[in-house]
């Protein structure tokens, strides 16, 4: 079990680190480049106030808000995450993906958000991990129990 999440939790917050590091070097702040004209764009966007611009909080308070989340998360699963797979590889990117982007707002104050869809607020790979992740989770807690 905690392979699964471990592998999951690495994996996304790696990789959500280091497209972050290198969109920071390839872009000025605001640049934008086209990665597939009118639709999906490459943009160097700093994100203070939380998902979708929704929050105004300090990046302090965003950060206990991630953990007690994460935390929170856990404890409800707490009875699935042993025995279902697709739930321990879900919390992991759920993981993974809130401490990229809590790393960003130690280290910044900010977190950088860089794939900008026509009509949609900027994002990163750490918020595809958090929604892939609870999609999964979803997934597996709606699918019916097979027994043995």
């Amino acid at each position: 079990m905690i392979e699964r999440i471990a592998i999951a939790t690495a994996f996304a917050g790696i990789a959500d680190l280091l497209s972050k590091r290198a969109v920071l070097a390839a872009l000025p702040l605001g640049g934008r480049r086209p990665l597939i004209e009118h639709l999906v764009w490459l943009v160097d966007a700093r994100n203070v106030r939380g998902a979708m611009d929704l929050f105004g909080a300090p990046p302090g308070v965003m950060i206990v808000l991630a953990l007690l989340t994460l935390a929170g998360l856990a404890w409800w699963l707490h009875a699935v995450l042993p025995v279902a797979p697709l739930v321990q590889v879900g919390y992991g990117l759920v993981a993974g993906g809130a401490l990229g982007n809590i790393v960003d707002r130690v280290a910044h104050g900010y977190v950088v958000d860089f794939i900008l869809l026509r009509d949609f607020y900027a994002f990163n790979l750490a918020d595809v991990a958090i929604t892939g992740g609870l999609g999964a989770i979803a997934l597996a807690l709606l699918r019916p129990r097979h027994r043995a």
